[in-house]
Parts: C-alpha cells; sequence; structure tokens
C-alpha cells in the first residue's frame, strides 16, 4: 500500500480527505511561506504548494506528498491570512458586496522526484452585510488562519451570493484535482479492507 502524507495541519483539508477513504497520515511542512512579489497569486499557490510537499518529501523520501497553498485575490490584490480581527475586518470590506478568486495550488510529490502540479480557481461572489452584522461574523473567530477571513465550510457560508468552481477548492483542496492526481500516481479508490 502506498504511503500518503498531506503536507498540512488543516481540520478543513484533512476533513476533505477523510471523505475519500484513502490511508494517508498528516504532517506540518514547516516551510517559510514568503514569496517574491512580483508573482501572481496563482503562481504564489503553485510555488508555496510544491515547496510544502517538496519540505515533507524530503523527510520521507519514499512516501507520496500531497501539499497545498491558498490565496484570495480581489481586485488585483492578493489577500493572506488576516494578523488580527482588525484585519480580517479590513479583508472582508474589500470582498463583501464583491466578487473575488480563490486560487488552490497542489501538488504531488512521489518517490524518486515525481511531481504533479496543478492550479485551481474558484470565484465567489458575496452579499453585502450590514457593519452590524460584519461584527458579529468577526465575533465568530472564523477569519482566524484564513486567507479571505472567512470559512465557507462554516458560518462564512452565510456570506456566499453565488459560487463559480468546486465547492472544495474554497474550503482548501479542490478534491476532483487531487484524485487526478492521485489516480495519475496509481493509487486505487475503494479498496476492500
Amino acid at each position: 500500500m502506498k504511503d500518503l502524507i498531506l503536507a498540512s495541519t488543516s481540520s478543513a483539508r484533512r476533513a476533505l480527505m477523510d471523505g475519500l477513504g484513502l490511508p494517508y497520515r498528516t504532517q506540518s511542512p514547516g516551510v517559510d511561506e514568503t514569496v517574491a512579489p512580483h508573482l501572481s497569486a496563482r503562481e504564489a499557490v503553485r510555488e508555496l504548494a510544491a515547496r510544502k510537499a517538496r519540505a515533507v518529501h524530503a523527510r520521507h523520501p519514499d512516501a507520496w506528498v500531497l501539499g497545498a497553498d491558498q490565496l484570495v485575490e480581489v481586485a488585483g490584490e492578493t489577500l493572506t491570512k488576516p494578523v488580527d480581527r482588525d484585519a480580517a475586518r479590513v479583508q472582508l470590506g474589500k470582498l463583501l458586496g464583491h466578487t473575488h478568486d480563490i486560487h488552490t495550488g497542489v501538488c504531488l510529490v512521489g518517490p524518486g522526484g515525481h511531481l504533479e502540479e496543478a492550479v485551481e480557481t474558484a470565484r465567489l461572489t458575496f452579499h453585502p452585510v450590514t457593519p452590524d452584522e460584519l461584527e458579529r461574523y468577526l465575533d465568530l473567530n472564523e477569519w482566524e488562519g484564513c486567507c479571505g477571513s472567512y470559512r465557507v465550510e462554516g458560518a462564512g457560508q452565510a456570506l456566499l451570493a453565488h459560487l463559480e468552481g468546486d465547492r472544495a477548492n474554497v474550503q482548501g483542496l479542490p478534491m476532483v484535482t487531487v484524485v487526478r492526481l492521485l489516480r495519475h500516481a496509481g493509487f486505487s479508490f475503494f479498496e476492500r479492507q
């Protein structure tokens, strides 16, 4: 059986992987997430996903390692994880009543350096909300650790007016793409235990 490691400790990514029924384990990549400022959001998530996968693969060269990274882009500006509630308020202020993109890079690295990469983009439009409703949402602390300051798998789905693309991508891992990469790597699904 192939050893599969998810180079992430994200609970949302784990929940999506759990749905596949494939045995896997997780490990924090522990990498510097700084990227060159001239990179587009799509280029940055591709680079970061590969950096995370390669870091864990270096520790487990016989395993298959899946890395992922995600950034939000609105009106040409890239949003990362907010540092505090005030930063989350500013980020959401740019998203509410507008359309933005979520880019997720995925990278699968296997034995012998086999590598496959992809970037998926979903487009979201958020409802405009009142300042009081925004503060009530911020009270939920879903902004913590989330690019764009929301969780669509949580209460943040009430912000969503329209979605084009893979909802799983918005949650942190584009599962249609992940399954394609795993199948290309020879993983089989629905195995009897």
